[in-house]
């Protein structure tokens, strides 16, 4: 008689659950590290976490990385965050994507709440002065971002007609719901060119795991039902900034134009010089440029009547509206991303994303600089700004830096 082998399968080991433990330990405290050290937004961040969870701790390689960005250019949310939370993801499932997205923003969350209760609760002349070079800066700041968004983007005559199209459509407008409809029809417009991306002849079946999609539109749902029929600000601003971050893509330079139609032009929950404050701040920041959202919450709450406390629940109800769409739809698409990349139709839509949303900021550039003085002094600190910003020589907190101090002094 033949025996058949039997292969038992050994229970598992406490030293490896004690190592993955320490390893995720260790990971939370780079993310903190580069919570608190990666300036200059999306681009700089990636240059960042290549050089210290690629390079130095080896959590996954250069090509992974940069697939995991390319994933999230696709989805509407902060690019950053999305991604240094599919890491997250990839190395100890959800809780430890959780504990990722929850120390990554925190830093930046914190400082831009404490920045919106200063400026409610300083003489606005005073703020003024403080400031007043830091929002020409922060117009500066924008027109960079413009630049190199339009300099990485625009490669055919298609991204440049929609560039232009979509930043006269949005500087004559201003219409906040115009912004998100702008992008769509972009991707869709280049989605008619995917015969021209490569074929692939092996393609696997998509298996899709719905859950994170079903939660991200539910709650997109609830939200704006609760925010139609209820008086009460803080589920209006979760909604509104629900929506933002369900909506936007091209990152925080893109958010610009569409908060400032929102909660300026339109709501006028807080003033253009406000604005472009809390703007020029958010650039002098490590972090997530989506904490500008905390900022914009807790001055909205001023006029509520509920004192500081009620403006730090503005600030934590914004965060959480903006980075929670993000967070589920990384969630839902991390699943199946390696099956979805393979299709051209989804390479080519983000052609004519990624030119509309280098139009809205060429928009925005203008539309920040308007409520502004239009004095030779402004124009100067937006040109210096810009060509310091060029030159790379300075990084972009120590600007905005010299700024507040030039307004300290002057």
């Amino acid at each position: 008689m033949e025996t058949q082998e039997v292969k038992l399968t050994p229970p598992p080991r406490r030293g490896g659950q004690r190592t993955k433990r320490v390893r995720n330990i260790i990971f939370l405290k780079d993310v903190a590290a580069l919570a608190l050290t990666a300036f200059g937004g999306p681009q700089a961040h990636l240059a960042m976490m290549l050089r210290l969870l690629v390079d130095k701790r080896r959590y996954l390689t250069s090509h992974e990385l940069l697939e995991l960005t390319a994933l999230c250019q696709i989805l509407p949310g902060p690019t950053s965050t999305q991604t240094i939370t599919a890491i997250g993801f990839r190395l100890g499932g959800p809780n430890l994507a959780y504990l990722t997205v929850v120390v990554w923003m925190l830093p930046a969350v914190t400082f831009m709440t404490l920045a919106g209760l200063t400026v409610s609760y300083l003489d606005k002349e005073q703020v003024a002065r403080f400031v007043q070079y830091v929002e020409p800066m922060a117009v500066g700041f924008v027109a960079f971002s413009a630049f190199r968004i339009a300099e990485k983007v625009i490669q055919t005559k298609t991204s440049v007609a929609l560039m232009v199209a979509s930043s006269m459509l949005a500087y004559r407008f201003q219409l906040p719901w115009l912004l998100p409809l702008l992008l769509l029809a972009g991707g869709l417009v280049t989605t008619f060119r995917y015969r021209k991306m490569p074929v692939l002849h092996e393609k696997k079946p998509l298996q899709i795991e719905w859950a994170n999609f079903v939660l991200w539109l539910g709650v997109l749902i609830a939200a704006a039902i609760l925010g139609h029929y209820t008086r009460w600000l803080p589920v209006r601003l979760f909604e509104n900034f629900y929506r933002n971050g369900s909506l936007v893509f091209g990152g925080g330079q893109v958010l610009a134009p569409l908060f400032f139609a929102e909660f300026v032009e339109f709501k006028r929950y807080l003033t253009p010089q406000e604005f472009l404050s809390g703007l020029g701040l958010v650039q002098a920041l490590p972090g997530p440029n989506f904490s500008f959202a905390s900022y914009i919450g807790a001055l909205a709450m001023r006029g509520e009547g509920s004192g500081v406390g009620g403006q730090v629940l503005g600030a934590l109800v914004a965060a959480l509206g903006i980075f929670m769409p993000g967070t589920l739809l990384i969630f839902f698409l991390i699943r199946f991303w390696d099956q979805l990349k393979q299709y051209r139709v989804v390479k080519a839509s983000l052609e004519g994303i990624n030119a509309v949303s280098a139009g809205l900021v060429c928009a925005a550039t203008f539309l920040l600089y308007h409520p502004l003085p239009d004095t030779p002094i402004n124009l100067g600190v937006v040109a210096v700004t810009f060509l310091l910003l060029l030159w790379n020589k300075f990084p972009s907190y120590t600007i905005v830096l010299a700024g507040l101090l030039a307004g300290i002094l002057f």
